[in-house]
């Protein structure tokens, strides 16, 4: 399929242009907040790493994973490894197509540093909590009773402790992989950054959740419920987040700590749930639809049966990511026609846009 020259605009612009401006205004938001309220803004680390060099790298990777198999496939038929490489570079991650992957890890990252930032300042911000009222609403809905007591009673606090720890804990490897694999594997330039605006919306919303509701979490409100649990990973994660909350209370610019506590909404339930609705949407394989919602269900129950979330937080986080997806498709055009979805790109990145 080719497209003339001119007709539209560049890919990155007709796929990314909305998102990176949405996202761009966010971390003014940001910012302006900062500046006003005297707090530090930090780019937040994970155990991979600080998140401006792992998640390029994540894309490197897979640039890499994508091109080197095509390479040694063509190396015979065009005469060595270096002509392969050259040509799959030329033709598949040419000018336009790297672009568009570029523009939507910006994208990506605005919105996930700011989200991190804001997130730090909620308890300056924020000084009142809604977790007596979320608490008295997990016990109603769950007749009276502790949900987490209830799952613990239910699925025992041995072995699926240790498998939920996994499920939730895998969260941090799923993110940057799956967005990643959004903007360098897919075949389909549009369905890719649908999924990457998705996960960026995530954010933004997510944010104005917890200033609408600012909450703790069942673990950090009342730890007893949650005694009975074995040491794992998670309550690893959880005992370092509390140290950092007290660092950041304490004087938040003595650390380079960012506070990471909020329960309302579950963005671990919103972010998984709008892979998975992304993933059902666009028809990917169905075994892969399958994992995803399995995905979706265990880590739904992590969240409640290690205290993350109130039941509610984890409604709100369905919500949220069904939100998320739906705006995402409006910014990048998702279910137009092909003639008016397909960005001005070069033929053969055309026919991967279809």
């Amino acid at each position: 399929m080719t497209i003339e020259a001119g007709s539209v605009r560049p890919a990155w612009r007709r796929l990314f242009g909305v998102p990176l401006i949405v996202s761009v205004i966010f971390t003014v938001v940001m910012l302006v907040t900062a500046v006003v309220t005297g707090l530090p803004v930090r780019d937040p680390e994970g155990f991979l790493g600080p998140s401006y060099v792992r998640l390029p790298l994540m894309v490197l990777l897979m640039i890499a994973a994508d091109v080197v198999p095509r390479v040694f496939a063509r190396r015979r038929e065009l005469g060595g490894v270096g002509a392969a490489t050259s040509d799959v570079l030329r033709t598949r991650w040419s000018g336009p197509r790297l672009a568009v992957a570029v523009a939507g890890l910006i994208t990506f990252y605005l919105a996930y540093m700011s989200y991190r930032n804001l997130k730090s300042f909620l308890p300056f911000l924020q000084d009142h909590l809604t977790d007596r009222l979320l608490e008295e609403s997990d016990k109603w809905l769950a007749g009276g009773n502790y949900p987490g007591d209830v799952l613990h009673e239910l699925l025992g606090t041995g072995f699926s402790a240790d498998l939920l720890s996994g499920v939730y804990m895998l969260f941090m490897v799923f993110v940057p992989v799956s967005l990643a694999a959004a903007l360098v594997w897919s075949n389909n330039l549009q369905r890719g950054a649908w999924y990457a605006t998705a996960l960026s919306f995530n954010w933004i919303l997510g944010t104005v959740s917890y200033y609408a509701l600012p909450s703790l979490g069942p673990v950090y409100y009342d730890a007893a419920p949650f005694s009975d649990l074995p040491e794992t990973a998670v309550s690893g994660l959880q005992d370092s987040l509390y140290e950092n909350r007290i660092e950041v209370l304490a004087n938040p610019l003595a650390t380079d700590a960012v506070h990471g506590i909020a329960a309302f909404a579950s963005l671990h339930t919103s972010i998984v749930f709008t892979a998975a609705l992304v993933a059902h949407l666009t028809r990917l394989p169905k075994v892969a639809r399958w994992v995803m919602w399995i995905y979706v269900l265990l880590t739904t129950l992590a969240t409640v049966y290690f205290g993350w979330h109130y039941v509610l937080d984890v409604f709100a986080g369905l919500a949220l990511g069904a939100v998320s997806v739906w705006l995402a498709a409006k910014a990048v055009g998702a279910g137009r026609t092909e003639k008016e979805a397909t960005p001005d790109v070069e033929p053969e990145l055309a026919s991967a846009v279809r």
